[in-house]
């Protein structure tokens, strides 16, 4: 049972560390179809490797210089102009400002009220699923319900606070438990805590 719970505590770990570099990917191949698209349209021939490369190693600066000015100055140009010109597209902004919320949030940039998990009765009474405390406000509590096996999809649902209880776990165990389908429960001393 030991070496499952590490399996799954490893898959979860390889999910997250591959994420970055999945959307890195996907930027290099947009800008590398970007400029191809636009060389070809104004010189009428197809990229080369060299162009490939220079595309790869611009883009990879590109980041550095991001990541560099995040670390040094806690913001960068660069993000700031993209979110300025971001927020005036219908929509689009919508996504993108919810998006970036979630990110920070499962980065631990949020306030920490808003890494909590907690139980909550769902979809009924005397049925309690763990749940992650997404938002408060004033007494009410807005939580993201994940659903087995997969911990991204699920629903949102507004609680008054005297419905919740709260746990132990961290989202990583939350996820754990939810991706194991019960399998791993890092904290089954929390079950007395749910009986009425």
């Amino acid at each position: 049972m030991q070496y499952i719970k590490q399996l799954f505590k490893y898959f979860l770990l390889g999910v997250l560390a591959v994420i970055p570099l999945a959307l890195t990917i996907q930027i290099v191949i947009f800008t590398k179809n970007l400029l191809t698209d636009i060389i070809v349209s104004l010189y009428g021939h197809s990229a080369s490797y060299s162009f490939t490369t220079t595309i790869l190693l611009i883009t990879i600066a590109l980041l550095t210089y991001i990541g560099y000015s995040i670390t040094k100055y806690r913001k960068s140009i660069i993000i700031s102009a993209f979110d300025y010109i971001i927020e005036k597209i219908p929509f689009l902004n919508t996504i993108y400002r919810v998006t970036k919320k979630i990110v920070l949030m499962f980065a631990g940039e949020e306030e920490l009220v808003k890494r909590e998990v907690v139980y909550v009765e769902y979809p009924k009474e005397d049925v309690w699923v763990p749940a992650y405390v997404t938002n408060k406000v004033e007494d009410m509590y807005v939580l993201f319900v994940p659903t087995s096996p997969n911990p991204t999809s699920g629903f949102t649902v507004l609680v008054h606070e005297s419905k919740v209880v709260k746990s132990s776990m961290s989202i990583e165990d939350a996820a754990g438990f939810i991706i194991s389908i019960g399998a791993d429960y890092p904290a089954p001393g929390e079950i007395k805590r749910l009986k009425k």
